[in-house]
């Protein structure tokens, strides 16, 4: 089937991405350099990258084969929440001017947007059984949106840290020192990981636990690189502080 053979190669691929990152950094934000091709302003860039995320799934949650149920619905509704804002209010939120992003980069993420999207909607809305409005009270669903509830919190207030440093710095990056950011390098990476493992769980599906692994997978290099790059550039980074989960890594 065409959906498995799909899936198991996105897996095998994001395997090879994790790995992939630990030796290169994705060359966008404080990690871009040159000797990745032509380059456009960051902010059409994460437009681009992110808006199939919406279309596709939206598509499929319209014309699948059985998308009407409240509970497809609320996970359209889960979906829109996180992908709307990162697609079209995140880009424009960012201060300090739009720097550069290889288009290399925003055609890398702009399929893999399409391609997950694909993978989440087709098994949600057509491939899967139904869900039923019990559900919504299935132990599964309820811890599964607790976690990504708080996750989509811990990522939305990290990134409001970060935007409100970046007016306050100008001509530069500064130690972000509030939130979980006092325990951590990258709070706001730690948030959207557990904002899809949370939908893993929620949606109990394999669609939604590949999202999980390739969200890490892509993520927990960039946490490393960012706390990596942190006590390079700045000699008074605090040494006590883990990259991805307070106390622990």
């Amino acid at each position: 089937m065409f959906f498995d053979a799909l899936l198991i190669g996105w897996l095998a691929l994001g395997v090879i991405v994790f790995f992939a990152l630990l030796f290169v950094p994705a060359p966008y934000g404080r990690h871009i350099r040159a000797g990745w091709g032509r380059q456009i302003p960051s902010r059409i860039g994460w437009v681009v990258m992110e808006a199939p995320a919406v279309i596709v799934f939206a598509a499929f949650y319209f014309f699948g084969s059985h998308s009407a149920p409240a509970v497809g619905t609320v996970f359209f509704a889960i979906w829109l929440l996180h992908y709307v804002h990162r697609a079209f209010i995140f880009p424009f939120r960012k201060r300090g001017g739009s720097k550069p992003m290889p288009v290399l980069m925003v055609l890398f993420g702009f399929t893999f947007n399409i391609i997950n999207g694909y993978l989440q909607g087709y098994y949600l809305f057509t491939l899967a059984d139904p869900y039923f409005l019990t559900w919504l009270l299935d132990p599964r669903f309820l811890v599964g949106i607790l976690i990504f509830s708080s996750g989509f919190v811990i990522n939305i207030h990290s990134d409001n840290i970060l935007f409100l440093l970046r007016g306050e710095a100008q001509n530069g990056y500064k130690i972000p020192m509030k939130g979980l950011f006092k325990w951590v390098s990258a709070p706001n990476y730690l948030g959207e990981i557990l904002e899809w493992s949370g939908w893993a769980v929620a949606t109990w599906s394999p669609a939604g636990a590949a999202f999980a692994f390739w969200t890490a997978a892509n993520l927990v290099p960039r946490a490393i690189s960012n706390h990596r790059w942190y006590r390079q550039t700045f000699p008074l980074y605090p040494r006590e502080r883990k990259i991805l989960v307070p106390f622990v890594f």
